[in-house]
Protein backbone atom coordinates (compact mmCIF):
# COMPACT_ATOMS: atom_id res chain seq x y z
CA UNK A 1 0.00 0.00 0.00
CA UNK A 2 1.31 3.28 -1.16
CA UNK A 3 2.40 5.62 1.72
CA UNK A 4 0.11 9.23 0.77
CA UNK A 5 2.24 10.77 3.21
CA UNK A 6 5.92 10.24 1.78
CA UNK A 7 6.64 12.98 -0.41
CA UNK A 8 8.86 12.01 -3.73
CA UNK A 9 11.83 13.83 -6.22
CA UNK A 10 10.63 15.60 -9.11
CA UNK A 11 12.77 17.71 -11.41
CA UNK A 12 12.11 22.13 -11.75
CA UNK A 13 11.56 22.06 -15.43
CA UNK A 14 11.85 25.30 -15.66
CA UNK A 15 11.39 28.77 -12.89
CA UNK A 16 9.44 31.68 -14.64
CA UNK A 17 9.90 35.34 -12.43
CA UNK A 18 6.66 37.04 -11.78
CA UNK A 19 7.36 39.50 -9.65
CA UNK A 20 10.14 40.83 -7.83
CA UNK A 21 8.43 38.34 -4.68
CA UNK A 22 6.72 36.04 -6.72
CA UNK A 23 8.30 32.92 -8.84
CA UNK A 24 6.34 29.99 -11.13
CA UNK A 25 8.26 26.87 -10.78
CA UNK A 26 7.86 24.35 -13.54
CA UNK A 27 8.33 20.80 -12.35
CA UNK A 28 7.99 16.98 -13.73
CA UNK A 29 4.80 15.65 -12.83
CA UNK A 30 3.58 12.11 -14.36
CA UNK A 31 1.61 10.96 -11.47
CA UNK A 32 -2.24 11.58 -10.54
CA UNK A 33 -4.18 13.61 -12.55
CA UNK A 34 -4.35 17.18 -10.89
CA UNK A 35 -8.12 18.63 -10.46
CA UNK A 36 -8.70 22.40 -10.58
CA UNK A 37 -7.85 23.55 -7.02
CA UNK A 38 -5.94 21.01 -5.16
CA UNK A 39 -2.50 21.19 -3.88
CA UNK A 40 0.12 19.97 -3.07
CA UNK A 41 2.90 19.36 0.05
CA UNK A 42 6.11 20.91 -1.18
CA UNK A 43 9.16 20.72 1.06
CA UNK A 44 13.01 20.68 1.15
CA UNK A 45 15.15 19.10 3.23
CA UNK A 46 16.26 20.79 6.31
CA UNK A 47 13.82 24.16 5.13
CA UNK A 48 10.35 22.29 5.80
CA UNK A 49 7.04 21.78 3.99
CA UNK A 50 4.22 23.94 2.69
CA UNK A 51 1.16 23.10 1.03
CA UNK A 52 0.87 24.90 -2.24
CA UNK A 53 -2.06 25.17 -5.18
CA UNK A 54 -1.48 24.28 -8.61
CA UNK A 55 -1.33 27.38 -11.14
CA UNK A 56 -1.05 25.66 -14.44
CA UNK A 57 -0.34 22.19 -15.46
CA UNK A 58 0.12 20.10 -18.86
CA UNK A 59 1.69 17.09 -20.45
CA UNK A 60 4.23 16.25 -17.74
CA UNK A 61 4.29 18.74 -15.83
CA UNK A 62 2.54 21.15 -12.76
CA UNK A 63 3.15 24.49 -12.30
CA UNK A 64 3.44 26.49 -8.52
CA UNK A 65 3.44 29.92 -7.89
CA UNK A 66 5.30 30.91 -4.69
CA UNK A 67 5.36 33.79 -3.05
CA UNK A 68 8.82 34.42 -0.70
CA UNK A 69 7.46 34.62 2.85
CA UNK A 70 9.32 32.09 5.13
CA UNK A 71 11.72 29.81 5.25
CA UNK A 72 10.68 27.02 3.01
CA UNK A 73 9.95 29.40 0.28
CA UNK A 74 13.49 31.04 1.24
CA UNK A 75 14.70 27.37 0.25
CA UNK A 76 12.64 27.25 -3.36
CA UNK A 77 14.15 30.49 -4.10
CA UNK A 78 17.58 29.20 -3.83
CA UNK A 79 16.56 26.72 -6.62
CA UNK A 80 16.97 26.68 -10.04
CA UNK A 81 16.28 24.69 -13.08
CA UNK A 82 17.40 20.95 -13.45
CA UNK A 83 17.47 20.83 -9.16
CA UNK A 84 15.38 18.36 -7.25
CA UNK A 85 11.75 19.60 -5.23
CA UNK A 86 10.14 17.21 -3.25
CA UNK A 87 6.55 16.52 -3.68
CA UNK A 88 3.31 14.65 -2.26
CA UNK A 89 0.10 15.14 -3.71
CA UNK A 90 -2.60 16.40 -5.17
CA UNK A 91 -4.77 16.64 -2.31
CA UNK A 92 -8.26 18.65 -1.25
CA UNK A 93 -10.98 18.69 -3.06
CA UNK A 94 -11.38 20.96 -5.51
CA UNK A 95 -13.77 22.96 -7.96
CA UNK A 96 -16.72 21.28 -9.58
CA UNK A 97 -16.13 22.13 -13.14
CA UNK A 98 -18.05 20.62 -14.90
CA UNK A 99 -21.12 22.25 -13.09
CA UNK A 100 -19.61 25.21 -14.46
CA UNK A 101 -19.43 23.62 -18.22
CA UNK A 102 -22.31 25.43 -20.36
CA UNK A 103 -23.06 28.25 -17.79
CA UNK A 104 -21.68 31.91 -16.88
CA UNK A 105 -18.55 31.72 -14.68
CA UNK A 106 -17.40 34.55 -12.82
CA UNK A 107 -13.84 34.50 -11.26
CA UNK A 108 -12.79 36.86 -8.39
CA UNK A 109 -9.62 36.80 -7.00
CA UNK A 110 -7.04 38.49 -4.43
CA UNK A 111 -3.35 38.92 -5.15
CA UNK A 112 -2.10 35.12 -5.42
CA UNK A 113 -5.19 34.06 -5.10
CA UNK A 114 -5.18 34.23 -8.70
CA UNK A 115 -2.96 31.21 -8.86
CA UNK A 116 -5.72 28.72 -7.84
CA UNK A 117 -7.96 29.94 -10.19
CA UNK A 118 -5.40 30.46 -13.75
CA UNK A 119 -5.70 26.74 -14.68
CA UNK A 120 -9.38 26.95 -14.62
CA UNK A 121 -9.44 30.29 -17.05
CA UNK A 122 -6.87 28.72 -19.21
CA UNK A 123 -9.25 25.17 -19.22
CA UNK A 124 -12.21 27.44 -20.46
CA UNK A 125 -9.74 29.13 -22.62
CA UNK A 126 -8.71 26.20 -24.20
CA UNK A 127 -12.32 25.11 -24.55
CA UNK A 128 -14.59 27.71 -25.42
CA UNK A 129 -17.42 26.13 -26.80
CA UNK A 130 -18.03 24.35 -22.95
CA UNK A 131 -18.97 27.87 -21.79
CA UNK A 132 -21.09 30.60 -21.97
CA UNK A 133 -18.83 33.47 -20.72
CA UNK A 134 -16.31 34.03 -18.15
CA UNK A 135 -15.94 37.55 -16.43
CA UNK A 136 -12.78 37.64 -14.34
CA UNK A 137 -11.98 40.69 -11.49
CA UNK A 138 -8.57 40.21 -10.43
CA UNK A 139 -7.03 42.59 -7.43
CA UNK A 140 -3.67 43.54 -6.51
CA UNK A 141 -1.85 45.50 -4.63
CA UNK A 142 0.14 47.91 -6.84
CA UNK A 143 1.06 46.85 -10.46
CA UNK A 144 4.53 46.11 -9.72
CA UNK A 145 2.42 43.01 -8.15
CA UNK A 146 0.31 41.91 -11.10
CA UNK A 147 0.64 37.93 -12.06
CA UNK A 148 0.73 36.72 -14.96
CA UNK A 149 0.21 39.67 -17.50
CA UNK A 150 1.13 37.65 -20.16
CA UNK A 151 -1.92 35.21 -19.34
CA UNK A 152 -4.01 38.01 -18.58
CA UNK A 153 -3.48 39.92 -21.95
CA UNK A 154 -4.37 36.75 -23.70
CA UNK A 155 -7.21 35.79 -21.69
CA UNK A 156 -8.63 39.15 -22.41
CA UNK A 157 -8.58 38.87 -26.15
CA UNK A 158 -10.83 36.04 -26.10
CA UNK A 159 -14.03 36.33 -27.39
CA UNK A 160 -16.09 34.98 -24.40
CA UNK A 161 -13.70 36.11 -21.48
CA UNK A 162 -14.08 39.62 -20.09
CA UNK A 163 -10.60 40.49 -17.97
CA UNK A 164 -10.57 43.18 -15.12
CA UNK A 165 -7.43 43.78 -13.10
CA UNK A 166 -7.72 46.57 -10.82
CA UNK A 167 -4.60 47.55 -8.50
CA UNK A 168 -4.81 48.65 -6.27
CA UNK A 169 -6.98 46.17 -4.49
CA UNK A 170 -10.28 46.02 -6.46
CA UNK A 171 -13.30 47.02 -3.84
CA UNK A 172 -14.34 50.00 -6.00
CA UNK A 173 -14.35 47.75 -9.46
CA UNK A 174 -16.02 45.37 -7.26
CA UNK A 175 -19.17 47.08 -6.18
CA UNK A 176 -18.91 49.48 -8.39
CA UNK A 177 -17.81 48.87 -11.69
CA UNK A 178 -18.01 45.08 -12.39
CA UNK A 179 -20.51 43.93 -10.37
CA UNK A 180 -23.33 46.07 -10.98
CA UNK A 181 -22.82 44.69 -15.10
CA UNK A 182 -23.48 41.26 -14.25
CA UNK A 183 -27.11 40.02 -15.08
CA UNK A 184 -27.43 37.35 -11.95
CA UNK A 185 -31.83 37.44 -12.08
CA UNK A 186 -31.90 36.75 -16.33
CA UNK A 187 -29.07 34.40 -15.36
CA UNK A 188 -31.20 32.04 -13.20
CA UNK A 189 -28.91 28.97 -11.99
CA UNK A 190 -27.02 29.27 -14.79
CA UNK A 191 -23.53 30.88 -13.35
CA UNK A 192 -21.24 30.09 -10.84
CA UNK A 193 -18.68 31.96 -8.77
CA UNK A 194 -15.38 31.48 -7.91
CA UNK A 195 -13.49 33.16 -4.80
CA UNK A 196 -9.82 32.86 -4.09
CA UNK A 197 -8.21 35.21 -1.73
CA UNK A 198 -7.54 35.31 2.31
CA UNK A 199 -10.51 35.51 4.07
CA UNK A 200 -11.42 38.52 4.91
CA UNK A 201 -11.29 39.12 1.33
CA UNK A 202 -13.53 36.21 0.07
CA UNK A 203 -16.26 37.11 2.33
CA UNK A 204 -16.37 40.89 1.48
CA UNK A 205 -16.59 39.95 -2.22
CA UNK A 206 -18.86 37.04 -1.33
CA UNK A 207 -21.40 39.26 0.28
CA UNK A 208 -21.10 41.73 -2.54
CA UNK A 209 -22.13 38.92 -4.98
CA UNK A 210 -24.94 38.60 -2.48
CA UNK A 211 -26.03 42.20 -2.34
CA UNK A 212 -26.39 42.16 -6.47
CA UNK A 213 -28.10 39.25 -6.21
CA UNK A 214 -26.14 35.95 -6.64
CA UNK A 215 -26.99 32.95 -4.69
CA UNK A 216 -25.12 31.50 -1.83
CA UNK A 217 -25.43 28.48 -3.60
CA UNK A 218 -23.57 29.16 -6.83
CA UNK A 219 -20.16 30.98 -4.98
CA UNK A 220 -17.44 28.61 -4.42
CA UNK A 221 -14.97 30.05 -2.27
CA UNK A 222 -11.08 28.49 -1.68
CA UNK A 223 -9.77 28.86 1.65
CA UNK A 224 -6.10 29.96 2.01
CA UNK A 225 -4.64 27.96 5.11
CA UNK A 226 -1.74 26.31 6.82
CA UNK A 227 -2.09 22.55 5.95
CA UNK A 228 0.29 20.44 7.94
CA UNK A 229 -0.43 16.68 7.42
CA UNK A 230 -2.96 17.05 4.65
CA UNK A 231 -4.66 13.72 5.09
CA UNK A 232 -6.86 14.80 8.00
CA UNK A 233 -4.74 13.49 10.80
CA UNK A 234 -2.81 16.42 12.74
CA UNK A 235 -5.92 18.78 13.10
CA UNK A 236 -3.57 21.85 11.85
CA UNK A 237 -6.08 23.18 10.14
CA UNK A 238 -9.62 21.93 11.49
CA UNK A 239 -12.28 24.22 11.80
CA UNK A 240 -14.39 23.45 14.23
CA UNK A 241 -15.51 19.76 12.62
CA UNK A 242 -13.95 20.33 9.48
CA UNK A 243 -10.79 19.34 7.98
CA UNK A 244 -9.86 22.00 5.17
CA UNK A 245 -6.97 19.38 3.81
CA UNK A 246 -9.76 17.03 3.22
CA UNK A 247 -12.93 19.08 3.02
CA UNK A 248 -11.52 21.77 0.97
CA UNK A 249 -9.57 23.65 0.14
CA UNK A 250 -12.59 24.29 -2.07
CA UNK A 251 -16.01 24.72 -0.31
CA UNK A 252 -19.34 25.81 -1.49
CA UNK A 253 -19.72 29.42 -0.27
CA UNK A 254 -23.22 28.19 2.11
CA UNK A 255 -20.81 25.57 4.00
CA UNK A 256 -17.69 27.72 3.63
CA UNK A 257 -19.23 31.14 5.45
CA UNK A 258 -19.76 28.71 8.44
CA UNK A 259 -15.99 28.19 8.32
CA UNK A 260 -14.57 31.21 11.28
CA UNK A 261 -11.68 30.54 13.88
Amino acid sequence: MDNITLPSPHRIIQIMLETGTEHTFRVEWHGTPVKHGQFFMLSIPRFGEAPISVSAQGDGYVEFTIRKVGKLTDGLFGLFKDDVLFMRGPYGNAFPIDDFKGKHLIVISGGTGLAPVRSTIQYFYDHPDEILSVHTIHGFKDQAAVLFKDDLKKFSEAEKIDVNVYAPGFRRGLSGEFLPKIPFADWGDDYNIMIVGPPAMFRSAAQACLDFGAKEERIWVSFERKMACAVGKCGHCKINEHYVCIEGPVFNYTKGKELID
